[in-house]
């Protein structure tokens, strides 16, 4: 027995600041790991170098991406919710 969707959905007027956000941000990580494996191509010894706390810069760059991607993936959620409700408050000040 099919109940039908919980929430009604709209058309999302935020679509088109969402993608371009984050296809930018997208590019700003492609620019940091392009990094790490343009070392780990022309360099590699660097990625034996100690940084921090004994680690090396492999191990330390690597957690640096995966720490980079989660703040870019927040950024990107706060400014996505501030932007749906730009327009949703919009869109009742029109109706």
């Amino acid at each position: 027995m099919h109940q039908g969707p919980v929430v009604e959905l709209d058309e999302d007027n935020a679509s088109r600041y969402k993608s371009i956000l984050g296809v930018k941000l997208f590019v700003l990580y492609c620019i940091f790991y392009g990094g790490f494996v343009l070392i780990a191509t022309f360099a590699p010894e660097l990625l034996h170098s100690k940084i921090i706390f004994g680690l090396n810069l492999a191990i330390t760059y690597g957690f640096g991406l995966i720490i980079f991607a989660i703040i870019l993936g927040l950024i990107y959620n706060h400014a996505c919710k501030n932007a749906e409700k730009k327009q949703n408050t919009k869109k009742v000040e029109q109706s």
